[in-house]
């Protein structure tokens, strides 16, 4: 599936740039930057509920101009997201799909672009792609070949995202985002992330510019 000329896979279990050149570390060793999208992206539901349907989805102040700085930037930007809410009956792979064709339509009118949709459809213990099993790395590896653990980071809102990372040997950077929404388990995965901000906004910014 292509939209609007930019490079965007989604498949329903799987998968579906240039030059800020800032001198920091983050920048020079991380060339794939993966995301979570709930919390991350766009306003995390109340816990128990899913983003199911385009009226939902609403993205989060600052977050395209975040994704452009990583484009310019010459990274990869990939969301790998759980959406048990599939396995559930709540809402279908295509409603999913619909929503990120949304999403990357958004970020395209700021200039910004998602290289790559994956999700997960399953049900807990049902599959290998669900995180913080490694399936949709290596789906992303699949499209991606030159995607190497060693020179990603993740950027998530809950201890799945960060034990998906840490599990593969990628930099781990926590996104607190609505407290009042965080799953269980989020304060743990704060003390286990490498670095810990408000906002993907001010994660981005930090990293980038090497503070």
């Amino acid at each position: 599936m292509e939209l609007n000329q930019t490079r965007l896979h989604v498949h329903g279990c799987y998968h579906n740039g240039v030059t800020d050149s800032p001198d920091s570390s983050f920048a020079q060793n991380v060339h794939t930057v993966f995301l979570d999208r709930d919390g991350v992206l766009n306003e995390k539901m109340p816990e128990g509920q899913w983003v199911t349907k385009l009226a939902d989805l609403h993205v989060l102040p600052g977050v395209p101009q975040a994704i452009a700085r990583l484009n310019r930037a010459g990274m990869l930007v990939i969301v790998v997201s759980n959406q048990r809410g599939i396995a559930l009956g709540l809402f279908s792979s295509a409603d999913v799909e619909t929503i990120h064709a949304e999403l990357q339509r958004i970020l395209q009118a700021h200039g910004a672009h998602i290289d790559g949709f994956h999700y997960c459809p399953h049900d807990r213990l049902q599959c290998n792609c669900r995180k913080p099993l490694p399936g949709m790395f290596e789906q992303a590896r699949r499209y991606f070949p030159q995607i190497r653990a060693a020179t990603s980071s993740i950027f998530g809102d809950s201890l799945s995202d960060i034990e998906f990372g840490r599990r593969l040997g990628m930099r781990t950077i926590f996104i607190q985002g609505n407290v009042q929404r965080q799953k269980p388990g989020a304060e743990k995965a704060a003390e286990m992330a490498d670095r810990r901000f408000n906002s993907l906004p001010e994660a981005v910014n930090a990293l980038l510019d090497g503070s």
